[in-house]
């Protein structure tokens, strides 16, 4: 079963992998975890993830928790139940982006903290070997709607009377239940939607914004449309994509300095968090708008932890995961939404404007490579640029004046990713080469899906 415990989430191929007899031991190990008290559950539409997510009902209860399910919801919404209504902790069934034979479960303590491979999920993994889960069939969860409070929670964040167009592709997600419900609350916005259905198939593309194939048709109705901007979600909601007016991609970390500035107009030096793969760009920027960049780790429960300690108002990810401390830390791709919108108002100038002078620095984008022996690729590379300043907050890190990189260990996939960043297209194209060079010569090779 270790497979299948992951840095983040519990994740594998169902039903080879990830089952009903597996999710209903992983709910009664997660009630001895906890020692009690109230949980609530929440899936996506994937075709497995009910049976997963009754299978899990089942095993906690047995362990003595009280169960509540709020059937399909997006991940945010799962995160603020737990923490609107007090409960002890939360299970989502969803394996977010990946394609549809996966499926997963996202575990949380109370305030929608999340479990980790650093804390919780080895304790839950080791309690799942050998638990004997006894039938409790009198005991059943308890149905609630969280969707209406949801949708009131984050309805009050809606800013400005600015006319905007807007394009949303759900991508058959969970997008689809709760943008339709927060949409009719912006007056003053006019939105075009895509792929709303919920579909666990995926029939039209899979709902990763990380990948430019999944934003095509977006990027075209946005130009065809003559829209003001273009969002597209991933498959639970906790990430999102966004598009300008030329229906050109935006990266991912240059949206973090962009959203900052909303932030540090509200809250003047303010702290925010981006994490170590973005741009130079993006602390040069947050300190110009009076604010404190504060570099991270990659992955949520790193960065919301760091966010708790440093009291963070924003944060952000190169994978499009956003972070707010006035929803309790959570990523939320709709509450990014919002913000986007409220300070499209506010600024009353086209997306790429607002982008083009953080375009600053020439980029590789994360260049995948496959590599039997990752530790030893780090020294390697360790040993080949040791002139370099180094660093291993993630991985490791070298900076020269005119450009760096970064190589960290893929946490859900067996990689290692690369990200190179220079001051022109020369110094970019002639040390990706020499790096690639060393690479290949100890035996990695580029796997990037595209």
């Amino acid at each position: 079963m270790s497979g299948i415990f992951k840095a983040y989430d519990i994740r594998g191929l169902a039903p080879q992998e990830i089952n009903a007899e597996i999710a209903r031991k992983i709910g009664a190990a997660f009630g001895q975890y906890l020692k009690g008290g109230r949980i609530v559950i929440g899936r996506d539409m994937r075709d497995t993830s009910a049976s997963l997510a009754t299978a899990l009902a089942a095993g906690a209860l047995s362990s003595g928790l009280q169960v509540y399910d709020i059937g399909m919801a997006t991940t945010p919404m799962l995160y603020s139940a737990i923490i609107r209504r007090n409960f002890q902790g939360g299970a989502m069934i969803t394996a977010s982006h990946l394609p549809k034979q996966y499926n997963g479960i996202k575990l949380c303590r109370e305030k929608a903290i999340p479990l980790s491979g650093d804390n919780g999920l080895p304790e839950i993994e080791a309690l799942t070997r050998d638990i004997d889960v006894p039938p409790r069939s009198h005991d059943h969860a308890q149905n609630i709607d969280f969707l209406t409070d949801y949708i009131e929670e984050l309805s009050p964040f809606i800013e400005g009377d600015e006319h905007l167009k807007v394009v949303v592709d759900a991508g058959n997600g969970m997008g689809g239940l709760d943008t339709p419900r927060l949409i009719p609350r912006f007056e003053h916005c006019e939105f075009v939607t895509m792929l709303m259905q919920p579909d666990g198939e995926f029939p039209v593309h899979v709902p990763n914004p990380a990948i430019p194939s999944t934003t095509e048709k977006l990027q075209e109705r946005v130009k065809a449309e003559s829209a003001d901007l273009g969002i597209a979600f991933d498959g639970d909601g906790d990430r999102c994509g966004f598009i300008d007016e030329n229906g050109e991609r935006i990266p991912a970390d240059l949206m973090i300095a962009v959203l900052a500035e909303y932030f540090l107009t509200k809250s003047p030096g303010a702290t925010i968090l981006y994490d170590l793969r973005s741009s130079r760009v993006v602390p040069e920027r947050i300190k110009e708008l009076g604010g404190k960049p504060l570099k991270t780790r990659v992955g949520h429960s790193f960065i919301k932890s760091k966010m708790r300690k440093d009291f963070a108002v924003f944060a952000g990810e190169l994978s499009g995961h956003y972070y707010f401390q006035d929803l309790g830390y959570i990523d939320c791709g709709l509450m990014a939404m919002v913000v986007m919108l409220n300070l499209l108002g506010m600024k009353d100038r086209p997306l790429s404007e607002i982008v083009r002078p953080l375009m600053k620095y020439v980029r590789s984008g994360e260049i995948n490579i496959s590599t039997k022996e990752p530790d030893r690729m780090m020294d390697v590379l360790a040993s080949a640029y040791k002139d370099g300043e180094q660093t291993h907050l993630d991985g490791l890190s070298v900076e020269y004046p005119s450009w760096w990189f970064n190589l960290r260990k893929s946490h859900t996939e067996p990689v290692v990713r690369l990200v190179i960043e220079a001051d022109n297209e020369d110094i970019l194209e002639q040390q990706r080469s020499k790096l690639m060079e060393i690479v290949h010569r100890n035996g990695g090779e580029v796997d990037n899906p595209e």
